[in-house]
């Protein structure tokens, strides 16, 4: 709002776009916009907490077998039953078939769900992640969930959670001291028409930031994927989503360091996840007294 009242035009912020003279052309009529209630949590009242698709791969046509990934697909489908998911496991697809399945679930109807959430365990690059035979790039993860894709999940929360190198650098890591945590809970509902971004509700969160490497143990899973069991498992029912993930970083960060004793350059190395957020909303996993949740290998 400008200061004699009246509300002005807004400009894009890129170079040489807004700076060209408009006066020739008349004042525009102002569009009226829809202003919804500015509800503070994600409705949790659906019927279903929502579908939850995990990819794990362990076999490749060209790649080094990813040992402990078995570990992690168990575990990560114990903790995302827990809290209620209808939980699909997908095992070595082929890139064809991962964007296919992908596809198809976006055709499906999720109005009775809270949210979407779909886990990948693979090898990968920067922008990019390895079905059994060939690569493919990240975004293809969500792009046809987002926006007027998929109608239903408008709104809802749609959450990737990707187990992946991201490049071939490591993270020596850096001394310091530690500090401490807090929570929260609650929920709401009410309808309204409106618009949002076309990216709004989506949540990607990687098992390291650009560039890095990421860690797995043949034996006891990847450190990232670990450490989401753990929190969920601990405090999935009474911290919000976001506090959660602070938490998985957390826990990533400081309670693990590489063991390669035999290979001084690999060797006490760190890892950090890396969370890019577009939620609106608050989100808590509450519980749900008529979920059919399953957990089905496909």
């Amino acid at each position: 709002m400008d200061t004699d009242g009246s509300k002005s035009a807004d400009e894009l912020d890129v170079l040489g776009f807004g700076n060209k003279s408009n006066s020739s052309r008349p004042a525009a009529k102002e569009k009226p916009v829809s202003r919804p209630t500015l509800e503070e949590y994600y409705d949790t009242t659906n019927g279903r907490r929502g579908q939850a698709l995990v990819f794990s791969h362990m076999n490749f046509t060209a790649m080094a077998k990813r040992n402990g990934t078995d570990k992690d697909r168990d575990d990560i489908c114990t903790a995302l039953y827990e809290l209620d998911f209808n939980v699909h496991v997908y095992e070595d697809l082929s890139r064809k078939e991962v964007l296919e399945t992908l596809k198809k679930w976006s055709l499906e109807d999720h109005s009775d769900s809270d949210c979407l959430v779909v886990v990948v365990m693979s090898h990968g690059e920067e922008g990019v992640l390895y079905a059994r035979d060939s690569k493919y790039n990240v975004d293809a993860l969500w792009k046809n969930f987002v926006g007027n894709a998929c109608p239903s999940l408008i709104g809802k929360p749609k959450m990737f959670f990707i187990q992946a190198c991201r490049g071939e650098e490591f993270d020596e890591g850096v001394t310091l001291k530690t500090d401490g945590p807090k929570d929260m809970v609650d929920s709401k509902k009410e309808q309204v028409s409106y618009s949002i971004p076309a990216m709004a509700d989506l949540l990607v969160m990687y098992s390291t930031y650009d560039g890095h490497y990421s860690w797995r143990n043949p034996k006891q899973g990847s450190w990232f994927i670990q450490s989401m069991c753990r929190e969920f498992k601990e405090n999935g029912r009474v911290r919000d989503l976001l506090t959660l993930l602070t938490g998985v970083a957390r826990r990533t960060a400081f309670e693990y360091q590489s063991f390669v004793p035999n290979n001084e350059k690999m060797d006490a190395m760190k890892q950090m996840p890396c969370l890019i957020s577009m939620l609106t909303k608050t989100f808590y996993f509450t519980k749900k007294t008529k979920s059919k949740v399953v957990t089905a290998i496909e």
